[in-house]
């Protein structure tokens, strides 16, 4: 899907989210290496994901559609608000970085990406967080039914039995 075809490196577009998200995403980074052009989302919010950035490559800012702020998350409502404008910042971090890929680990902020990305043509790969072992994300959930995505990944195997259009390749840890 993201294969070089020739000497010109692959362009991905990842996304970070902030925390746990960040930390399976730079993962997967260090194990793809050099061989890429990186660019990086990060929520409007982090000050802390784009120090743990090893291969350098631009950042993106978004505000994050669904927040979770002092152990309280965001109501629909706020969530239908905020997308409008996350879908317009979107929009123009995928013209702007013109990636030849997307992948990320499954934060709200994924959800305007991955509709950018399925508008402009761009594979999007969606790998769900190691943290849902029982049943999936909000994230997740959306963007598997409404298939806003080119690959699904899930990190624990059994999740494969209740989605059996995600795959199981191992975990980021």
């Amino acid at each position: 899907m993201i294969a070089n075809a020739g000497d010109e490196k692959r362009r991905l577009l990842i996304v970070l989210g902030a925390g746990g998200h960040t930390k399976q995403m730079l993962r997967l980074v260090d194990l793809l290496g050099p061989d890429f052009d990186y660019c990086y989302v990060i929520p409007d919010y982090d000050t802390i994901s784009e120090t743990k950035i090893r291969i350098a490559g631009p950042v993106y800012r978004i505000k994050q559609p669904r927040e979770k702020r002092l152990g309280k998350t965001d109501g629909p409502l706020t969530v239908m608000r905020k997308m409008p404008g996350a879908l317009k910042t979107a929009w123009r971090i995928l013209g702007d970085a013109r990636p030849d890929a997307v992948i990320g680990a499954g934060p709200s902020l994924q959800i305007p990406i991955a509709i950018a990305a399925k508008v402009r043509g761009v594979p999007h790969i969606f790998i769900e967080t190691a943290s849902k072992i029982e049943f999936l994300s909000f994230t997740a959930r959306i963007v598997y039914n409404y298939r806003l995505y080119d690959r699904f990944y899930v990190q624990w195997e059994h999740l494969t039995e209740d989605y059996p259009r995600a795959r199981y390749a191992g975990r980021l840890l």
